[in-house]
């Protein structure tokens, strides 16, 4: 029966109205597979035999027709692999059509397919079984009277169960090592032994005539895990790829990573050139910024002219932030915008009037040096206003937060007026426009 026929909308058989006739069906089966009448289309593995005809007796005596893989495996102590060429020898001869089949559900794993128990037309037009009804639900009502002796004996044969016969052993062809009766040996086997030196008792000799090799070492990686190598340092060593996932990584890169690309030629390529239509995951951003690299960069020349360009371009960034006011800082180390020193000078004028006790002139509150700056000040002396007119201060320009620090004031003091999250942020814009080279 052909694959599309093995489904229940499909057969051109009946369904059983019991385990006990489809049994019967399955040993008639059995006595054509045994003349050489049916062969599986299947040109390996088993042959149809008793181990099929214990595969379809759990599947009888089953309530639902839902038999497990694994269920049947350790039933019949035999592999899965088995367990699937038998049951597909079943629905070659028509014993079982699908009903519904098994799927992989994510999260529950996977479902057995349910099958329904069903009596090929072969059966019935050899045995003479007449039938009412149409399609698969005929139901028989009678036989010839020529085929009910071999209907009788396949009734016996099903009403009893078949055991598989267990598998034995290879024994060896060699004689035995004591002489017993009926043994293939004549003489004793001792007659022609003798006892050996006293240089080859014990450990034997010093030095093996054929010493063994030592494969310890560090394992060679394949091409795949080169990728996931390389795509792991590059998560580690590349700040905007951080989060992203190494397998999604090693796919992106096969291509460089096959051409023996390096991280540093990698993020060189990928931070290079910058479009401002990219896509906003890191890992799209990285394909989209390592699309055909491979076939432009094919030589190490060409890949350390890129590098070095990459690493140019870098120093000038570093450079045009250190001559902005990005870094928030002047050439005297104070906030370059004219509105925060206006705050950062009314802030400065007010502590030192809390330090001192008296008034201060505007004009000394700005540029305090380092070796004449006051005595620290509580920061419970501080007033909610001008706590407030710092933090906006320094929210604004985080050249703020430097010259306080700069000027004496501990971190934890800093992340104490500013909040922890301003002084982070400043530290890392900090650590961030650092010389990389």
């Amino acid at each position: 029966m052909i694959a599309a026929a093995q489904w229940l909308h499909a057969t051109t058989g009946r369904i059983a109205t019991c385990p006990h006739s489809w049994m019967t069906a399955v040993h008639w089966v059995n006595q054509i597979a045994a003349k050489g009448l049916y062969t599986p289309t299947q040109t390996h593995g088993p042959k149809w035999g008793p181990t099929t005809v214990a595969v379809a007796q759990e599947i009888a005596a089953l309530k639902e027709c839902r038999p497990s893989i694994e269920y049947l495996a350790r039933k019949l102590k035999t592999s899965a692999r088995t367990i699937k060429y038998h049951l597909a020898m079943l629905r070659e001869t028509g014993l079982l059509v699908y009903r519904s089949k098994g799927t992989r559900v994510s999260g529950v794993g996977g479902q057995a397919s349910v099958f329904e128990r069903t009596i090929p037309v072969a059966f019935d037009e050899a045995l003479g079984i007449r039938t009412v009804g149409e399609g698969a639900t005929r139901r028989p009502v009678g036989a010839a009277e020529e085929s009910r002796t071999l209907l009788g004996k396949l009734a016996k044969k099903a009403a009893r169960k078949t055991r598989r016969r267990p598998s034995r052993t290879r024994v060896s062809g060699r004689g035995r090592c004591t002489p017993m009766q009926g043994g293939t040996s004549s003489g004793s086997s001792t007659a022609g032994t003798h006892s050996p030196s006293e240089s080859k008792l014990a450990s034997g000799t010093s030095k093996s005539p054929t010493p063994k090799k030592s494969n310890c070492g560090p394992r060679k990686l394949n091409r795949v895990g080169r990728r996931f190598q390389l795509a792991r340092e590059l998560t580690q060593s590349v700040p905007w790829l951080k989060d992203a996932s190494v397998p999604r990584i090693a796919w992106i890169i096969r291509h460089v990573s096959d051409a023996g690309w390096t991280v540093t030629e990698i993020q060189a390529a990928a931070e290079r050139l910058v479009s401002d239509r990219e896509p906003r995951r890191p890992s799209a951003v990285l394909a989209y910024r390592l699309s055909s690299c491979h076939l432009l960069y094919t030589t190490p020349e060409r890949r350390k002219v890129l590098v070095d360009d990459w690493r140019d371009s870098r120093r000038a960034e570093q450079a045009r932030h250190q001559d902005t006011d990005y870094a928030g800082l002047g050439a005297d180390r104070t906030p370059a915008r004219v509105s925060v020193q206006a705050i950062v000078r009314e802030a400065f004028r007010r502590t030192k009037e809390i330090a001192t006790g008296g008034p201060v002139d505007d004009a000394d509150c700005f540029h305090i040096p380092v070796e004449t700056a006051p005595e620290p000040v509580a920061l419970e002396a501080l007033d909610r206003e001008t706590v407030l007119e710092m933090r906006a201060a320094a929210a604004i320009d985080p050249g703020f937060i430097y010259s306080a620090l700069e000027t004496g004031m501990s971190e934890q003091d800093a992340r104490r007026l500013f909040t922890n999250w301003l002084v982070d942020q400043a530290l890392t814009a900090q650590r961030t426009l650092a010389p990389a080279f």
